[in-house]
């Protein structure tokens, strides 16, 4: 009727809603791609332990596929903050999916424990080296107070694949044994791969690289500041915490405490449910106060995640400890966005990268390590482990730094 004032209407609504939570175009388009190769890459990635063994390739091939996982992952980040800087992000990640495929093809060619090994030089790239690109195509769409945001939707949207994966190849295994089961499933993974690198290159809008990429690592290391390198200290040693038993978990799991492959996956879905949950509150509060607090709560949760595992003897522990791992990712978001809040504005793809090669290239040696602690005893693996976590929270809580989203000043 005509002089009654109107409600919202729908298209408002909505509006307000993608504005919330940072859904511009090149957002949503990257989380389609992020849905689509994530879920084929984790139906298969998440019982590759299981599948080399299963192979023939013994204890010593799943340490050497985690430790080459955090190398190849360090190896990776810069030259994919390089790329990102040089190419844009849209060419970029294309190049980067195309590698990821090409690793696909190997391990469904040649099931052989070596030939994962081999492909695993492609698949394993795909997080690492495209990680410096998205935090680039976020940190340049959203404005700074939108920024963790940003990069949580993001990680909530990356964690769907990483729950549903595991399920669906826990069930694959269940039908069609260890063996066909995994390859099955990096087939689904490729085709996932091709359909999302056709829809990523229609929607995402191209962005010029730049010349004045910066490709010489150590000129990096000169622009990063000590409140930067205070993080990057307690992140090498919390992720210590994390590679030196994360390869086993799976192990432990099904050979130790005695559960079944769609059970795992069921375990896996409850540490990314969890995650999922924490993601936008969290987000919320990060952008509009500090962030250290947040980033101090996940890093316990990284150190507690181990010791829960070890004390697990039953399906029903299991899932606590699970959901301990889940709530490692209460700050991993604002990790992120710190990083980018404490790069410079004209080398974030490539400092990120930068940050990236050198945790990882020092948390590698903790993944090969991981091996050799569990062949004298999983305790030792464990408890060494948590170890690594408390050094790490209390150094950054003594050290670490951030910076106010309001006002950009720096708070202790």
């Amino acid at each position: 009727m005509n002089g009654v004032a109107q409600g919202p209407n729908k298209s408002d609504f909505v509006h307000r809603l993608g504005a919330f939570f940072g859904l511009r175009r090149n957002i949503a388009a990257l989380l389609v791609m992020v849905v689509l190769v994530g879920m084929g890459e984790k139906m298969a990635e998440r019982f590759l332990p299981i599948y080399l063994l299963a192979l023939g390739g013994g204890t010593l091939s799943i340490g050497l596929l985690n430790g080459m996982d955090n190398l190849l992952s360090a190896l990776y980040s810069f030259p994919g903050g390089y790329l990102s800087d040089r190419l844009g992000y849209k060419r970029a990640l294309a190049l980067f999916n195309v590698i990821a495929m090409t690793g696909y093809v190997i391990v469904i060619l040649f099931p052989v424990w070596y030939a994962v090994i081999i492909g695993s030089v492609f698949f394993l790239s795909w997080t690492a080296i495209s990680l410096p690109a998205t935090m680039s195509m976020v940190s340049k769409a959203m404005p700074t107070t939108k920024r963790t945001m940003g990069v949580s939707m993001h990680s909530l949207v990356r964690r769907i694949p990483m729950a549903l994966g595991p399920v669906v190849g826990g069930v694959l295994i269940a039908a069609y044994g260890e063996r066909d089961g995994v390859r099955i499933a990096f087939i689904a993974a490729l085709v996932l791969g091709i359909v999302a690198l056709l829809l990523q290159q229609h929607l995402i809008e191209d962005v010029p690289g730049s010349h004045k990429a910066e490709g010489n690592p150590l000129a990096l290391r000169r622009l990063m500041s000590p409140d930067l390198r205070n993080l990057l200290v307690s992140d090498i040693l919390v992720r210590f915490c994390e590679q030196i038993p994360y390869a086993f978990a799976v192990v432990w799991a099904m050979q130790h405490v005695g559960i079944s492959a769609p059970q795992f996956g069921v375990l896996t879905a409850i540490e990314m449910v969890t995650a999922m949950l924490v993601y936008i509150p969290v987000a919320y509060l990060a952008d509009r106060n500090t962030k250290k607090p947040f980033v101090v709560i996940t890093f316990i949760n990284f150190t507690l995640f181990p010791l829960a595992l070890l004390i697990s003897r039953s399906y029903a522990m299991l899932i606590v400890a699970f959901i301990i791992r889940g709530l490692k990712e209460f700050g991993e978001p604002t990790r992120k966005a710190l990083i980018m809040d404490l790069a410079p504005d004209d080398r974030k793809a490539a400092m990120f990268g930068y940050y990236y090669l050198v945790r990882d290239v020092i948390v590698s040696v903790a993944a090969f390590g991981g091996a050799l602690l569990w062949n004298v005893s999983p305790s030792v693996n464990f408890l060494t482990a948590f170890g690594f976590g408390v050094l790490g929270t209390v150094y950054f809580a003594l050290f670490g730094r951030d910076l106010k989203s309001s006002s950009g000043a720096a708070t202790a």
